[in-house]
């Protein structure tokens, strides 16, 4: 067993823990094995995404030996070249495509590309475990990454003792680490913490989201963003507020339904499905297992937060 395999085994036990009582919805429906299904399936984009593919890939293959599945997760700007040049007929994606991604789809394809929702996700905002922190505001955050201080926080934040935490080392610049622009979280990031603003120089950009949770884990200075599926033992997911002054919520699945954390997000991934036709046998059977039960059991199991059986209805209509 490869050694970078082994990583992803050990994330998804950890994950497996911190996905707690969260169930799948009963109305989602159990998936239908059919006939004829085999070939070569490509899956070009997010990191975030990266391992969920990959369960869904492998369990997928238990209901079809004839079918192999090539997953790379490098960041969600690669899924729309990826799909245009049909270098995969699948592009993960932990946001949606900007306008202009859309627009070179549309041109080499002649109508628009289609995101399908996946599963959802509490973008968290982690600490070194052993830091008293538990609660910022979205300002805070903005004034800790960011040079610009959208948010409207009046001073820069460059150390914990900024924040009240008294420590012995809270007077030691806080180190931050963050995702590549490759990255959809990056933009993610940007748009709804940073409020549109740029990330500050010393930003330790990092290759995945497996990677910022780690440097955190190793750095009693840091902090950092990922996927709440990326959570460990080695870091503190803090509550979030909208405001300053207001009410922290926790990233949990609770309070993603109901809007209260302020950084939840649906997954997707994208396809080139012509208008009035049928996706390719193999890439709608992927997707019908995935929206499935089984699908969104390996979502929780992840850490990722199912979808809600009314959601993952309107998913499976665009696959038709």
């Amino acid at each position: 067993m490869k050694f970078s395999r082994v990583i992803v085994l050990l994330l998804f036990m950890v994950s497996s823990v911190v996905a707690g009582n969260i169930e799948v919805d009963p109305k989602i429906g159990v998936y239908k094995k059919v006939d004829g299904v085999a070939g070569n399936l490509n899956s070009i984009g997010s990191d975030t995404l990266n391992n969920l593919m990959t369960y869904w890939a492998e369990s997928f293959r238990k209901e079809y030996p004839n079918v192999r599945i090539q997953i790379e997760g490098k960041g969600s700007s690669t899924a729309p070249p990826a799909l245009i040049s049909g270098t995969s007929q699948l592009g993960p994606m932990s946001r949606k495509m900007k306008d202009k991604e859309i627009d070179a789809f549309e041109k080499k394809f002649g109508y628009k590309p289609t995101a399908i929702g996946v599963a959802l996700d509490s973008l968290a905002v982690y600490v070194h475990k052993d830091n008293p922190i538990e609660e910022m505001s979205l300002q805070h955050v903005d004034a800790i990454f960011s040079k610009n201080r959208k948010g409207g926080f009046p001073t820069d934040i460059a150390t914990w003792n900024d924040l009240k935490i008294d420590t012995t080392w809270s007077s030691h610049p806080i180190s931050i680490y963050g995702r590549n622009a490759a990255s959809g979280t990056y933009g993610y990031f940007k748009k709804k913490a940073l409020f549109k603003g740029d990330y500050k120089d010393t930003v330790k950009e990092q290759p995945g989201s497996a990677s910022v949770v780690m440097g955190v884990t190793e750095d009693i200075s840091g902090i950092g963003y990922s996927g709440i599926g990326y959570k460990t033992s080695g870091v503190k997911a803090l509550s979030l507020s909208k405001k300053d002054g207001q009410k922290a919520y926790p990233p949990t699945y609770e309070n993603v339904l109901n809007g209260k954390y302020p950084l939840s997000r649906t997954l997707f991934v994208y396809v080139a499905k012509e208008p009035n036709k049928e996706l390719p046998k193999l890439t709608k059977e992927f997707l019908k297992f995935v929206l499935s039960k089984a699908g969104q059991e390996i979502v929780v199991k992840d850490g990722y937060l199912p979808l809600p059986a009314s959601y993952v209805q309107k998913q499976l209509k665009m696959l038709d």
